[in-house]
This record gives C-alpha cells, sequence and structure tokens, in this order.
C-alpha cells in the first residue's frame, strides 16, 4: 500500500513539472512572433520612408534640371496662353515706352551749371548771338529754353520772362510724353491676371459641378490657373511701377533744374544789359 501511494506521488509530482514546463516555454514562443511581427512593420515603414525620400529626391533633382526658361514655359501654358499671352504683352509694350522715356529723360539732362558760366562767358565777349550759338550746340531742355529767352532778349526782360515761362511749359510736356501708357499697362496688368484668376474659380467650380462631387484632382488645374495669372499680373504691374516711378522722379529732377536756370538767365540778361 505504502508503495502505491508513493508511486501516485511520483506521478503527480511529473505531471506538475511538465506543466510547468510548457507553461515556461509557450510565452518565449509568443514574444518570437511578436518580435518577428515588429521587425516587419519596422522594414515596411523604411521601405515607405525610403520610397518617399526617393521620390522627393527625384523631384529635385527633375526641378534643378530644368532652366529658368523651361520653368517660365511650364508656367506660361499652365497659366493658359489667352490670358498669359495679354499679359505679357502688356509687359512688353510697358517696358518699351518706359525704356525710351528713361533714355530721352537722361540724354535731356544738362550740366546747368556749366551752361550758366558758359552763355554768361558769351555774352560777355560775343553778344546775344554768341549765345545762342552756345544755347543751339547744347542738348536738353534747359538749352532749348535759353535759346528761347535769348531770341527775345532785345523785347525786354519782361518778354524774356514770358518766353521762358511759355516754353517751360512745352518743354515740360515733351518730358512727360507716353508716361499715361505706362500708367494704363500698371492698372490693366493686375486686372487682366485678376480676370484669369475669376476664369480659373469658374472652370474649377464647373468641373465640381459636373462630377457632382469635390475632388482635389478636379479643382487642381482652375486654382493653379487662377494662382498663376494672378501672380504673373502683378509682377508684371510691379516692373512696370518701378520704371513709372523713377521717369517721374527724373521729370520733376529737369523741371526744377529749368526752374532754377530760368530765373539765373533773366538775372544775367539783367546784368547784361546794365553792362550795355
Amino acid at each position: 500500500m505504502k508503495k502505491l501511494l508513493a508511486l501516485f506521488a511520483v506521478i503527480g509530482m511529473l505531471v506538475m513539472a511538465s506543466n510547468i514546463t510548457y507553461a515556461q516555454d509557450e510565452p518565449a514562443i509568443d514574444s518570437t512572433a511578436l518580435v518577428a511581427d515588429s521587425t516587419e512593420v519596422a522594414a515596411d515603414s523604411t521601405a515607405v520612408v525610403a520610397t518617399q525620400e526617393a521620390a522627393i529626391q527625384a523631384e529635385d533633382e527633375k526641378l534643378e534640371g530644368e532652366t529658368l526658361h523651361q520653368v517660365l514655359k511650364a508656367k506660361f501654358i499652365e497659366g493658359g496662353p489667352g490670358f498669359m499671352g495679354i499679359v505679357v504683352l502688356a509687359l512688353i509694350f510697358g517696358l518699351a515706352i518706359s525704356i525710351e522715356r528713361i533714355l530721352f529723360l537722361n540724354f535731356s539732362t544738362t550740366n546747368t551749371k556749366k551752361l550758366l558760366t558758359d552763355v554768361e562767358e558769351a555774352l560777355n565777349q560775343g553778344g546775344i548771338d554768341a549765345a545762342k550759338e552756345i544755347c543751339r550746340n547744347t542738348r536738353g531742355p534747359v538749352a532749348s529754353i535759353f535759346y528761347q529767352g535769348l531770341d527775345r532778349a532785345d523785347e525786354g526782360l519782361e518778354m524774356v520772362e514770358k518766353s521762358v515761362v511759355a516754353y517751360g511749359g512745352v518743354q515740360t510736356g515733351l518730358l512727360e510724353k507716353n508716361l499715361s501708357w505706362i500708367s494704363l499697362f500698371i492698372a490693366l496688368a493686375p486686372m487682366l491676371g485678376f480676370m484669369g484668376t475669376v476664369i480659373g474659380m469658374i472652370a474649377a467650380f464647373d468641373a465640381i459641378k459636373a462630377a457632382g462631387d469635390i475632388s482635389p484632382a478636379l479643382v487642381a488645374g482652375g486654382i493653379s490657373q487662377a494662382l498663376i495669372t494672378t501672380v504673373t499680373g502683378l509682377i508684371v504691374a510691379m516692373i512696370l511701377q518701378v520704371l513709372y516711378n523713377y521717369c517721374v522722379a527724373k521729370i520733376d529732377s529737369i523741371v526744377n533744374e529749368m526752374e532754377d536756370a530760368s530765373i539765373s538767365l533773366i538775372d544775367i540778361l539783367y546784368k547784361f544789359n546794365i553792362q550795355k
């Protein structure tokens, strides 16, 4: 009987030992599976990141490979040749007029102090005709005003002053010639850009209405066209505005020189008449 009980006790201990061993081995299997799964997820994430980085790098290389001319051409086509062409024409005509005015104004600039000195010396040495010859050989509105004033010197200082004032207005009009066209193109360029914006937005909403659903792919084209035309119109207006302000400042400077020089001419003629 004692031997039988001892045998049962040994069998029970063996069964318990096997259960404990199985319980200890089972979590090890589960943790190994979890490690494997996490490794696969990490590998997938690394692959996705690598793919995104490769795409970004390829896009950067594409942009770096394109020249400025190619980028501008692509944006011109993307913005719509119709309105973009009109905005570019406004830029071309505005630049042409601005460059012509800048050249004319720079050629109209005169060394007023030197001209006054030469005219005074010519009056003292050769009289009115010698002074008129100096003015005839000098370019610029100041010299032209001097010539008109000297041409009326025999009629008195009052007539000289009236002649200088009248011809000064004529020269000012010549200096301001075609500035109104530059102003027109400055106002017209952004208006055309905004019109392209409105048309692009209308196209985007028409695409949404036709599809019956809002999708980025549907509205991207219209919005892109709207933004490109707006930016182009604003850039054209800013460029022409800078040139316009330069021309206005140059005209103001020349007009001030004309007025100061006219007063100095009257003083020179007054001294010349007294000396006679």
